[in-house]
């Protein structure tokens, strides 16, 4: 059985009550494959969370941005897992490179919160991805390895995990990995979890990227073999995003 295509959209801190009803009514309108080929996910600010989930057709789910790394407490500005099992939310972004190198993120930071957020029965989108400084120094595949290993140390189970290979270099520059580097580390990244966790966890496990996707480089990228979808920023704010999630024909008619 074939990895299931997935698109995520990733709105970051953007949008006005107004802005986020807009890009709900786009989505709703929008002609997108059926859920047999593809599995979309948003992922608006936590504040629009609710309007977003209680709008939004039932193929569009929707995830937090982020949650805190155990049960909620005296933890001020946190949002728990337990919160987000609570509102209906069914997916959580861990790890995305700007929490790691704005708030100094951890690789074993970043393993603890997804563990802890897959024991409260969220499923996890979780971000790896090197720097520029570490892809000229060709360091790419250590870096994402040990991030992927912080994970891997701390989880039973990868069912519920989709894993997110964003190149930081990529993320809203404008630069994208060109097809052939995107496939080279998601291949990579696939032979990594045969050689350290299964050889099934490899091959059921989706490897998306996430880098400066748009309308007109998502086929390319979404056809190569180990590329099984998006993880997409600005993009996802506009009309556009329609046509990246519709890049899930290419796998199915591959």
């Amino acid at each position: 059985m074939g990895r299931k295509f997935f698109v995520g959209g990733n709105w970051k801190c953007n949008g006005t009550t107004e802005d986020v009803k807009k890009i709900v009514s786009t989505l709703n309108s929008g002609q997108v494959p059926s859920a047999d080929v593809v599995e979309i996910v948003v992922s608006p600010p936590f504040v629009f969370i609710p309007f977003a989930k209680s709008e939004l057709k039932p193929q569009f789910q929707v995830a937090a941005q982020n949650c805190w790394v155990k049960k909620g407490g005296a933890f001020t500005g946190e949002i728990s897992a337990e919160m987000l099992v609570n509102l209906g939310v069914p997916w959580v972004i861990i790890g995305h490179s700007e929490r790691r190198a704005i708030l100094n993120e951890t690789n074993e930071f970043v393993g603890d919160k997804v563990a802890y957020a897959l024991s409260q029965g969220l499923k996890v989108i979780a971000c790896v991805g090197e720097t520029l400084e570490e892809r000229e120094a060709g360091t790419t595949m250590q870096v994402v390895a040990a991030q992927t290993k912080a994970i891997a140390d701390k989880i039973t189970s990868w069912d519920n995990v989709v894993l997110a290979y964003e190149p930081v270099w990529a993320i809203g520059t404008g630069k994208v990995a060109t097809p052939a580097q995107a496939q080279e580390v998601h291949a990579e990244l696939r032979k990594w979890l045969e050689t350290n966790i299964k050889a099934d966890v490899a091959a059921s496990t989706r490897i998306i990227y996430g880098g400066s996707v748009n309308g007109s480089n998502c086929k390319e990228l979404g056809g190569q073999q180990d590329v099984d979808g998006f993880l997409v920023g600005g993009a996802s704010l506009k009309p556009e995003f329609i046509d990246i999630i519709k890049a899930a024909e290419v796998k199915k008619s591959a």
